[in-house]
């Protein structure tokens, strides 16, 4: 079973491969984990990779978390990121101690911004006040980083945790690195209103970033 599955994932053809990762979600079995998980670190098409997640997802999560937590360790930034995108769809809350600072300032953007998403998604500030100020802090280390994309990613994760990160995210809206206050300022806005579009408030913390670095006192 297992060694059908391994065959039918090299298959050249992306149908056929995101055929078989439906058939091994649609037919879930212990013996398919190991293989599911390791086609995820090397495949090349993104629905297939979707469709190697949610067959990853129709197993039994105590099968399948153990293994996706140690692929957060592997030297291959795919089997990082995807391990991370799959845990965040499972929402298993036991997997959020795994995601720790290498994974939340991994050098590479995508797993980084994976990292954030899952671990802002896992975390409940409510419950666990101290880690979601351990997980905001390290998601503060990271303000300004990036394409705009990425930084749109960041303060998602921001408002995802809610308002504990208000006061975190304040102690960078003067920081010296201009990118890094704009971004802060950004990130305030949206999280006193999370409708506001993203570039808005990056083009409205520009200004008032320039404003009050020169002698103003304008505040978001």
């Amino acid at each position: 079973m297992a060694a059908r599955l391994a065959a039918a994932l090299r298959a050249p053809d992306p149908s056929a491969r995101l055929r078989a990762a439906l058939s091994a979600g649609t037919r879930p079995h212990p013996a398919l984990v190991e293989g599911l998980i390791h086609r995820c670190r090397v495949e090349p098409d993104l629905n297939v990779r979707e469709m190697l997640t949610w067959a990853l997802i129709r197993h039994d999560r105590e099968l399948t978390i153990p293994p996706l937590v140690a692929e957060l360790a592997s030297p291959v930034p795919q089997a990082r990121s995807q391990a991370l995108h799959t845990l965040s769809k499972i929402g298993d809350r036991r997997a959020l101690p795994a995601i720790g600072r290498e994974l939340l300032r991994d050098p590479d953007e995508h797993v980084a911004r994976t990292a954030w998403r899952t671990a802002s998604g896992l975390i409940d500030a409510d419950r666990d006040p101290t880690g979601a100020g351990l997980l905001l802090r390290e998601l503060a280390s990271q303000l300004g980083r990036g394409s705009a994309e990425m930084q749109h990613s960041l303060t998602r994760a921001f408002v995802a945790v809610g308002r504990l990160a208000l006061p975190v995210v304040e102690r960078s809206r003067k920081a010296a690195d201009a990118r890094v206050r704009i971004h802060a300022l950004a990130t305030l806005a949206m999280l006193r209103d999370p409708s506001l579009r993203f570039e808005d408030a990056v083009d409205d913390a520009r200004r008032r970033s320039f404003g009050g670095h020169l002698g103003g006192s304008a505040r978001p």
